[in-house]
């Protein structure tokens, strides 16, 4: 499919948190409203552009990871996903990169890693997917959702399972062998913990265990995190570990 694409409106102002990678659209505040870090750290959207190339490292041969070179701050990675329904994105790069291949449908683990997700839905024409109760957040306030959706979902091969947790509509994804986590847990190996931005570990254990249940038994091979891929074998008796510690 083929889908339009066009200039990023230049009189629309955005700017990007260079400690955070958040995207602030509209006036400029005088502090990062996601990180607390003062305007001089701030970068408009074209700077950032300039700045940081948004590079595609291949998982398997239908998702790839999309990070930005050099690192963004506190750099969080996208997925590409080519569906058999059409190209997808997991989460958003912090940088707009206008030459990347576009997308038709943008899927959020949580509204935390928004990024340019606003100018790429511009540019393509694609439709952003964000839980209903994550699309209240005030961070997420400027941003436009096309789809708001409630509790689990499929899209063609992409199962969209509600966790909560972290944020109360965060939302775990499979795509065949391959588990979208983001930043419920992390590092991937025996440091593991539970992402401290949160309501509370025991409620992350309760809505974390579905985790485990919705994987039981699947032939999974990969987990796809915030900014790792780990092989499931390892991942999964690591998080087991957190939730009965």
């Amino acid at each position: 499919m083929n889908m339009p694409s066009k200039e990023v409106d230049v009189l629309k102002p955005q700017w990007v948190c260079r400690v955070c990678g958040y995207n602030m659209i509209g006036t400029r505040p005088d502090v990062c409203p996601f990180c607390g870090e003062p305007h001089d750290v701030f970068l408009t959207w074209e700077e950032a552009e300039e700045a940081y190339e948004v590079t595609a490292t291949g998982v398997n041969d239908k998702v790839t990871q999309l990070m930005s070179v050099p690192r963004l701050g506190i750099e969080h990675a996208a997925y590409r996903v080519e569906t058999g329904s059409g190209p997808i994105w997991i989460d958003s790069p912090s940088a707009l990169n206008q030459n990347l291949p576009p997308v038709e449908h943008i899927f959020f683990t949580h509204p935390d890693f928004m990024g340019a997700c606003n100018q790429y839905r511009e540019i393509w024409s694609a439709r952003v997917h964000l839980h209903r109760l994550d699309a209240a957040n005030p961070l997420v306030e400027k941003f436009p959702v096309d789809d708001p959706f409630d509790g689990d979902f499929v899209h063609g091969e992409l199962e969209a399972f509600h966790i909560g947790g972290h944020t109360p509509g965060f939302t775990a994804y499979l795509f065949e062998r391959i588990l979208f986590i983001c930043d419920y847990v992390f590092p991937p190996d025996e440091t593991m913990h539970f992402n401290p931005y949160s309501p509370g570990l025991e409620e992350m254990r309760t809505r974390g265990d579905r985790i485990r249940t919705v994987t039981e038994g699947r032939d999974i091979e990969t987990v796809c995190g915030y900014n790792y891929v780990a092989a499931f074998d390892d991942w999964m008796p690591r998080f087991e570990r957190l939730l009965a510690a």
